[in-house]
């Protein structure tokens, strides 16, 4: 095989694999297959010709270091974060060519990404989390039950921690809430996240203006015309909120999921917990928030404290 196939149809069938065998969420799909896309036409051009499967076997470390360079160097220089993440689909995509079309590349692991300092994420306060979730209902130029959406949205993202994508795919028949919800995340995990009554209330609230009838396997969230919400109006509610709420620009959706772990920790809950109900795959992950409780923690005794 590793003779007639081409390192593009390579690339095809590994993106096949992500999408079918492992259940890759389609942006991650999209992500890799960008990322190798690229890979492959530098190299091509690199080597002045087009590459075969067999071909990927004898890349050198020298060549996917000038891939790295010039992802580095080009109009749109990448950051290190970026070129780390770059590195690591190709890292990826050879893994399989290896396991899968028996084209063990050994020079990859050679090459080494950029040092990557893993920024702590930033939460929002609690009073900022409250007002945030108040302000769709003070807008004058939204219906009543495009606020109440809007308020039900990011309550599930700060009161159960959800992502956006997760909230926006629940259905008409998981609501109303019960005392806790099933949700399947990333890498098709399932986990159960207890639901706060203030979380029930405004699902009600939303499910009581909603204008349309929905059947059982709709999508729950609405966008104005009567179509499936999507996440690029969560992300333009939350500019549009924190802009009024004089909010920094790291206030995002994400940050209320960030919010929710920070608050539970700071509260006296253990990580392990933390863990399961984020639905991280590492403790390392959730581990990060430790450090931002530390930095809530020291800020909070160099305002309070006489001798500081």
């Amino acid at each position: 095989m590793a003779g007639h196939l081409a390192a593009r149809d390579a690339l095809r069938l590994w993106l096949e694999h992500l999408a079918k065998e492992r259940r890759a969420s389609p942006r991650t799909v999209e992500a890799y297959g960008f990322a190798a896309g690229r890979y492959i036409g530098f190299l091509e051009q690199y080597r002045g010709e087009a590459l075969s499967l067999a071909a990927m076997g004898t890349l050198t470390a020298g060549e996917v270091r000038a891939w790295l360079a010039h992802l580095r160097q080009g109009d749109r220089p990448l950051s290190p974060r970026s070129l780390s993440q770059a590195l690591s689909a190709i890292r990826t995509f050879h893994r399989y060519l290896d396991i899968r079309l028996d084209t063990p590349n050994p020079a990859v692991a050679l090459v080494r990404g950029p040092r990557v300092v893993p920024s702590a994420p930033r939460p929002v306060s609690e009073d900022q989390a409250r007002g945030m979730l108040a302000e769709p209902g003070l807008d004058p130029d939204r219906e009543d039950w495009e606020a109440s959406r809007d308020e039900a949205v990011l309550t599930l993202l700060y009161g159960c921690g959800l992502r956006i994508s997760e909230a926006l795919s629940l259905k008409r028949s998981d609501a109303p809430l019960g005392a806790s919800l099933r949700i399947l995340g990333k890498g098709s995990k399932t986990r159960i996240v207890p639901v706060l009554p203030a979380v029930r209330e405004a699902i009600d609230a939303y499910l009581a203006d909603l204008p349309f009838a929905l059947s059982s396997d709709q999508p729950l969230f609405r966008a104005k015309r009567g179509g499936a919400l999507s996440p690029r109006h969560v992300q333009a509610t939350v500019q549009l909120l924190r802009g009024r709420l004089g909010l920094p620009d790291s206030a995002t959706p994400h940050a209320l999921r960030h919010s929710f772990a920070t608050h539970l920790l700071g509260a006296g809950a253990d990580l392990r917990s933390i863990q399961e109900l984020l639905g991280h795959a590492s403790l390392s992950t959730t581990q990060r928030y430790t450090e931002v409780d530390a930095a809530a923690l020291l800020g909070a005794y160099a305002k309070a404290h006489p001798h500081a």
